[in-house]
């Protein structure tokens, strides 16, 4: 990712249509970026200004966008619009985020196409998304107020999505929006997981059974090494599941652990040819984790599941 260049005068503020005052020339902003986004995420403050912990979350969105714009960048590459999804987008700040940064700043005054989706359940955000969106400018966004089943299936989504996302999804959550991936047969998939409970209670439930059946179940007899394991396998078992569909997986740090201890970021993104020995290979070293782990009973959340090919148009 390149430097952010330093801002010497004041420079319009995309989406606003004002230009920026001399208070708000920040050596850390990028010219083109949106003044009021940043407010309305709490990146600046009110009067426009970085403090010390603004200054950190400032860091912090461009270290997640360095990881993200290669991949937009390729898929705009190969296709005349591309089209990335936000699973449980909340506040969508992400979706702005990446909207920014890339149409407005790193492709500015090009008319690069391409669209951003955020799917979220609560509609009251939905809403407060949308009105944010009009109010910048931001036209190639789009709200959905649906469930993770109903936007597998909606018709306001396209057959098939390029990027998806799904920063700090809770428990299940990241499951689905892999499903979701899967599903639509995404290129790319950015998964930062957060809280994670369905493994653990699994692994409570069937502790006494384990315990006489390997030692291994060792790693998971206190209660508090049953929540901490229950957590790390689960990201393992959603590696080895992108695996077994055929994508390659990166596991790395977001953030430093200063910031955050839900910190893990994971990368998967799936060639044009999978390799077929790999994905075979992923798929019997699935089964075996959960045949050995006592964990049979998440075969289904876990599945390999084969889809046809998705419409691949995409809607103007």
């Amino acid at each position: 990712m390149q430097t952010p260049s330093t801002a010497r005068a004041a420079k319009p503020s995309k989406g606003t249509g004002k230009p920026a005052s001399a208070a708000q020339v920040i050596e850390e902003l990028r010219p083109g970026q949106s003044i009021e986004l940043l407010k309305e995420l709490h990146i600046l403050t009110r009067e426009g200004k970085l403090n010390q912990d603004t200054r950190r979350k400032l860091k912090q969105v461009y270290h997640l966008y360095q990881f993200i714009e290669p991949l937009l960048n390729e898929v705009a590459a190969q296709k005349a619009g591309f089209t990335l999804a936000d699973h449980g987008a909340g506040k969508s700040y992400l979706g702005f985020i990446l909207y920014d940064l890339f149409f407005n700043v790193a492709h500015q005054g090009r008319k690069d196409a391409g669209h951003i989706y955020g799917i979220e359940t609560r509609a009251e955000l939905v809403d407060k998304s949308r009105a944010l969106a009009a109010r910048l400018g931001f036209e190639r966004m789009s709200f959905l107020n649906l469930k993770v089943a109903e936007a597998t299936t909606s018709a306001d989504l396209p057959g098939r999505i390029d990027i998806v996302t799904a920063l700090h999804a809770c428990d299940t959550a990241t499951d689905d929006a892999i499903a979701f991936g899967l599903a639509k047969q995404a290129r790319h998939m950015v998964l930062v997981p957060c809280c994670q409970a369905e493994v653990a209670g699994v692994l409570r439930k069937s502790r006494a059974l384990n315990l006489a059946k390997t030692p291994l179940a060792e790693l998971w007899r206190h209660p508090l090494h049953t929540r901490e394991f229950g957590s790390q396998i689960t990201n393992v078992l959603r590696c080895l599941q992108l695996e077994a569909n055929g994508y390659q997986v990166t596991v790395t740090e977001l953030v430093g652990w200063e910031h955050s201890m839900k910190n893990e970021l994971i990368l998967a993104s799936r060639p044009a040819t999978p390799s077929l020995a790999k994905t075979r290979a992923a798929q019997a070293r699935l089964q075996e984790v959960l045949q050995t782990l006592g964990l049979d009973e998440l075969t289904a959340r876990f599945a390999v599941t084969p889809v046809s090919p998705p419409d691949a148009a995409v809607p103007a």
